[in-house]
Formats: structure tokens, C-alpha cells, sequence
């Protein structure tokens, strides 16, 4: 297009070419679209142009999240030359994490590489202990879980971050705004907005932009005191509060309590409970290795039995369906002790 003179490179750019996309069965194709497509973009005004290529941990195509095979170019093992890695995953891509990938990754660190992670590849780069020092971010979905196994690593809660060689985002259109950024910094901010422009993406978020999820449900909240109420029960997912407990803690009737929850929420203050402790259970089920016994216990239920029939009743299947759902695949996760 006229007018338009293409920019000159950063003399240290934050995407360093050739990026890799190493995709993890399962990933969402959302977060690497969202990634790709204003990189595609870019190269239209570029005379340096980002170059990228698809990877798999061994080099096979790779199935996402609804089943759709994507062709890798070539394995981890033999990236070829590669500036930047960005890991594409969603549920529990741990399974997938070998000793070899471990020592893999590692070695790409140490050669310079920059690691990136979409969605839930923050838990992939922990694996290997190699996020020690650095801010990171991922779905908020994730970030208990993320929490409770890495307990030394604080997920930030932002749509993404970036620092000294580690770039991270939330997933989904995140990513998109992740990689504006980027190549505003690396190409200007002008290039950045153009690109923004072709993809119908009338701002560019910033990074320190927190991501809604429950968050915005409890921010949203017109009145002060259902505010109040929704972040204690968001402090606190364990614990069962009755009604009266929950009004008194915000100052508030029960009548009144009631009404706010149903005129806002559309549930009953125990409707709401039950449902965000449930949905909280399922997270962990997905994403943990705790037995059915202790999900229903941290979720504040008195009995597992208890658990399973409010949770069939709500998800229509059992508990240990989602265990089924998120079975490993035996021909990526075997560790041959290499």
C-alpha cells in the first residue's frame, strides 16, 4: 500500500526469527492463529520479513483441542535455527513433558533462544525450571492449579507479559495483542497499529491489562456489597458459607443479600456457591493428579458422594469422567529413562 514506508528493524527485536511454534497435543488453535496471523500481516510492509515454522515435539502432525490434525515441519530435537520458541498448549500439557524435552528445552536456553509460552505452556517452561526469576501469566482458568503446583512462581493474572527472554500470554485473542506489541517494539508503533487494522482490532490491550474470568464477574458488580461478597467467596473457595455467615460478613440482610445475588446473578447466594465450587473442581480434576476424595474435599464438600451427585447433576457425567477425558497419550509421554 502507498503511504506507507516499511520499518526499520530494532537493533535487539523481541521476536528473533525463525520462531518456533512448538505445538502440545490438545493446544487451542485460537492462541496460534492469534499468533501467526499479525505476523503474516507484518511481512506485507516488512523488507526483513518475521519467518516462522511449526513444530511437534516429534515431529508428527498434531491434533488440537477439537481434533483437527496440524502438520509440524519438524521435531524439537531438530528445531533447525530458531530465535524464539513459543510452547502452544491448554489442558494438562505436563503429560507430554519428557526428561528429553526437559533437557531440550534447556538446551535451547542456554543457546539464547527466547521461550514463549500461549495459554498453558507457562506449565510446560516450569517443568523445566525455567521460569525461576521471571514474570509469567497464563488463562486465568489455570492459575490456581499453576499456583499449587509451582508455589515459588507467581502467575500474574495479565493478558500477557514479556521480560529478559520469556514471553507468556493468556491464550485465546491475548495473543494477538501479545504480538502487536512485540512488533510495535520491534518495528514501531505504526507498523503495530496497521496490522491491528487488518485484523478489525480497534485497540491494542496492553499487557498489564488484567484478564476478567471471575475477576470481572466480582468487579462488575454494581452494588458495593455483592462486590464485597463475591470477592470473599473468591478468597475463600473451600469454604461453604451459609447465608446468614456471608450477610453478616458484608453488612447486609439476608433478604438483601438474596435479592442482589438474584437481581445481579440470576442464583441464590448457595446457587452461586455451588456452582463456582463445582466449576473449581473440575479445574482441579482436569488439570491435577489428586484423588476424587481430595477434589471434593478441597472443593468444600463433606463426602465424596455428596460431591459426585451435585457434580452429575450440574456437568451431567461423573467426576471420573474428566479423568477419561484427559487421559494421556502413551505414545508422547513414555520416558524411556533417556
Amino acid at each position: 500500500m502507498t503511504g506507507f514506508a516499511p520499518p526499520s528493524p530494532a537493533p535487539s527485536p523481541i521476536l528473533r526469527s525463525p520462531i518456533g511454534f512448538l505445538l502440545i497435543p490438545e493446544f487451542t488453535v485460537i492462541g496460534l492463529s492469534s499468533a501467526i496471523e499479525p505476523l503474516r500481516i507484518a511481512n506485507r510492509y516488512l523488507e526483513s520479513k518475521y519467518r516462522w515454522r511449526l513444530l511437534s515435539i516429534d515431529g508428527r502432525a498434531v491434533a488440537d483441542d477439537n481434533g483437527i490434525l496440524i502438520h509440524a515441519e519438524a521435531s524439537l530435537d531438530d528445531p533447525g535455527a530458531i530465535g524464539t520458541l513459543m510452547i502452544c498448549a491448554d489442558l494438562r500439557p505436563e503429560r507430554f513433558v519428557t526428561r528429553a524435552v526437559v533437557r531440550r528445552l534447556r538446551a535451547l536456553d542456554r543457546a539464547g533462544v527466547v521461550l514463549g509460552a500461549i495459554d498453558t505452556g507457562a506449565f510446560v517452561l516450569a517443568r523445566a525450571g525455567l521460569l525461576d526469576g521471571h514474570r509469567v501469566t497464563m488463562h486465568w482458568e489455570q492459575m490456581e492449579v499453576f499456583s499449587e503446583r509451582y508455589p515459588t512462581i507467581e502467575p500474574a493474572g495479565t493478558l500477557f507479559e514479556m521480560d529478559a527472554r520469556r514471553l507468556s500470554c493468556a491464550g485465546g485473542t491475548a495473543a494477538l495483542d501479545m504480538m502487536l506489541t512485540a512488533i510495535g517494539i520491534d518495528h514501531g508503533d505504526s507498523l503495530a497499529q496497521r496490522v491491528a487494522d487488518h485484523c478489525l482490532h480497534e485497540r491494542i490491550r496492553s499487557g498489564s491489562t488484567r484478564q476478567r474470568g471471575n475477576r470481572g464477574e466480582r468487579e462488575c458488580a454494581r452494588h458495593p456489597g455483592l462486590r464485597r461478597a463475591l470477592r470473599l467467596l473468591a478468597a475463600h473457595p473451600g469454604r461453604a458459607y451459609s447465608n446468614s455467615e456471608l450477610a453478616r460478613e458484608c453488612a447486609l440482610s439476608v433478604r438483601h443479600l438474596t435479592r442482589l445475588f438474584e437481581q445481579e446473578l440470576g442464583q441464590s447466594p448457595r446457587e452461586h456457591q455451588r456452582v463456582q465450587r463445582l466449576d473449581r473442581a473440575r479445574t482441579l480434576l482436569r488439570n491435577g493428579e489428586a484423588q476424587i476424595a481430595e477434589v471434593a474435599l478441597a472443593a468444600g464438600f463433606k463426602s465424596p458422594a455428596h460431591f459426585s451427585r451435585a457434580y452429575r447433576a450440574l456437568f451431567d457425567h461423573a467426576p471420573s469422567s474428566e479423568r477419561k477425558a484427559c487421559a494421556p497419550a502413551p505414545r508422547l509421554v513414555m520416558d524411556r529413562g533417556e
